[in-house]
């Protein structure tokens, strides 16, 4: 069966579709919360409900939802989600037009009512990442990206404004004056929560004050969902974000909208060391998309002395020459 051929206007209007629909999840993914919280707030110890099937329930009730919806509206698409994915259901990628959703990014953060969880809404075309949609619903805070034309975020229904914030953007001389995003994660093993401290710990010291190669990095943040952490790079609010460990729909809306922000995404130290010199660098090829080792990095304004890839290219190395590689679980 031939691929059909998606044109700008054709992207555009799954766009507008998909911006709707990820709402309209939104809705769902607040009555989750508000139950969630019930539940916690409740005494009885025989609640027939805890938390944890809540969470379940509600990451199912979302996919389902927009599984549903999409494959009504585009019945010739495949479908990649996190739910049915690890219910074994594991389609490979193709030249097809795939959605990739990850139906609630940032659970922990989704059970204890901590703001920052989201549905991540992407789409996969000739197996690379071409559109996404991210919708933060407790903040009203929406990213969408598409290939070639632009991202843009929208909060509490205002107008949509063009990523990054800051035109130009900002130059980013070392990592000792950059926000840095990274996370824990799921694997609390030893070795890699060593690895990852020992990592974190290199980023924010002080080589004054004993720790060896420390970049006194400006500081660093945890945000707890991999889908955000993209956004606020792509909005220019975050300089950098590391991950080990995540899935495709996890990050495919993210690397659509960071990249159409002027952000560069690359993989793991080795994908960066292959890449960094040849054209294929910042080419996110399935291989990146479904590597599990990510690195973002904003759009860096040109100087008079270095270009702003290169000025990116410039801080991954940096910051790759500062931390220990881990093994995602």
């Amino acid at each position: 069966m031939s691929v059909p051929e998606l044109t700008p206007q054709d992207l555009k209007a799954i766009l507008e579709f998909t911006t709707t629909l990820a709402r309209k999840a939104g809705e769902l993914i607040l009555e989750g919360s508000e139950a969630i919280q019930a539940v916690s707030a409740e005494s009885n110890v025989n609640e027939k409900k805890n938390s944890v099937d809540l969470v379940t329930e509600y990451d199912v009730r979302v996919e389902e939802l927009v599984k549903k919806e999409l494959g009504i509206k585009y019945p010739n698409f495949k479908f990649i989600g996190e739910e049915s994915y690890s219910a074994g259901s594991r389609p490979p990628l193709t030249d097809e037009p795939t959605f990739c959703v990850d139906p609630i990014d940032g659970t922990t953060n989704f059970v204890h009512g901590f703001p920052f969880a989201c549905i991540s809404l992407g789409l996969i075309y000739k197996r690379r990442p071409v559109l996404g949609v991210i919708y933060n619903p407790f903040l009203n805070h929406l990213y969408s990206g598409v290939k070639g034309q632009g991202s843009h975020l929208s909060q509490a229904n205002g107008e949509p404004k063009r990523l990054p914030l800051a035109s130009p953007p900002k130059p980013l001389p070392s990592l000792n004056q950059a926000l840095i995003a990274v996370e824990w994660g799921s694997d609390r093993s030893e070795t890699t929560i060593s690895a990852k401290a020992a990592s974190f710990s290199r980023l924010a010291g002080n080589p004054a004050q004993g720790i060896l190669g420390g970049k006194m990095a400006h500081s660093l943040r945890s945000m707890g969902s991999a889908a955000l952490n993209y956004g606020m790079v792509a909005q220019g609010s975050l300089d950098l974000y590391w991950e080990i460990g995540c899935w495709p729909w996890d990050v495919c809306a993210g690397i659509v909208i960071a990249e159409e922000a002027g952000g560069l995404v690359t993989g793991s130290h080795d994908v960066f060391a292959a890449t960094s010199t040849s054209d294929k660098f910042g080419d996110v090829t399935e291989d990146i998309l479904t590597g599990r080792k990510y690195v973002v990095v904003r759009a860096i304004g040109d100087t008079s002395d270095e270009k702003g890839v290169d000025a990116q290219r410039r801080i991954i190395k940096e910051f790759y020459d500062s931390v220990q590689d881990v093994a995602p679980n």
